[in-house]
């Protein structure tokens, strides 16, 4: 059987979102970095390594008690492709894929992952799995395990962006049937709009 891992990208400053970290606030009743966590956990990822940044000493508590491996990308501020490289790094055994996941992808669900690891299986070895949705790239996307050396060897801006840029041959689209995938959290609107899709009462205020 094929194996998939997941690398879940926690490190970002959340500048836009105001006051509050966004990966702390309540989503459904738990903090939006573990419920994204649990949606990967509860998918067919083998295993899970969530890379940690800004406001470390507060996120990592969070995700103490689930099954992931949690690393520290001291370099966070220099950009997301610093915490890419970081979790590529930490990996502890070889497999077929690698998810990249965006902690604040709050609409996520295990059907969405399942539905990529699926599409993925099923395409030629070597390629990166992008969803789309109505015209719009989305996340989480999907490396061949395959391009990880040559990512670490490059500068840590020369990652999955560089490398679907520069090789667009080796990118397979699949079209989403829900913005799932195209969802994520950045805005006070956006968690606004969040609460309005879910259907629940906003737990918590943006000033923390």
């Amino acid at each position: 059987m094929k194996r998939v891992c997941a690398l879940l990208l926690a490190a970002g400053q959340s500048r836009r979102m105001g006051a509050a970290n966004k990966l702390t606030l309540d989503v459904g009743g738990e903090a939006l970095v573990r419920r994204t966590a649990r949606t990967l956990l509860g998918s067919g990822i083998q295993d899970v390594v969530a890379v940690l940044g800004h406001e470390a000493d507060v996120i990592g508590p969070l995700l103490a008690d689930l099954p992931v491996k949690a690393v520290l990308n001291p370099d966070y501020a220099d950009g997301q492709m610093t915490s890419v490289h970081r979790g590529l790094a930490a990996l502890d055994a070889p497999g077929d894929g690698v998810m990249v996941a965006l902690a604040d992808q709050a609409l996520l669900t295990v059907a969405d992952v399942n539905a990529l690891i699926d599409a993925f299986l099923d395409i030629e070895e070597g390629r990166v799995l992008v969803p789309v949705h109505k015209g719009r790239r989305g996340n989480p996307i999907i490396l061949s395990y395959r391009h990880r050396e040559a990512i670490l060897a490059g500068a840590p801006n020369l990652g999955c962006r560089r490398l679907i840029e520069r090789h667009p041959e080796l990118v397979t689209s699949v079209e989403m049937a829900c913005d799932h995938v195209v969802f994520d959290l950045d805005t006070p609107d956006d968690y606004v709009e969040l609460q309005r899709r879910l259907g629940v009462v906003v737990g918590r205020t943006m000033e923390g």
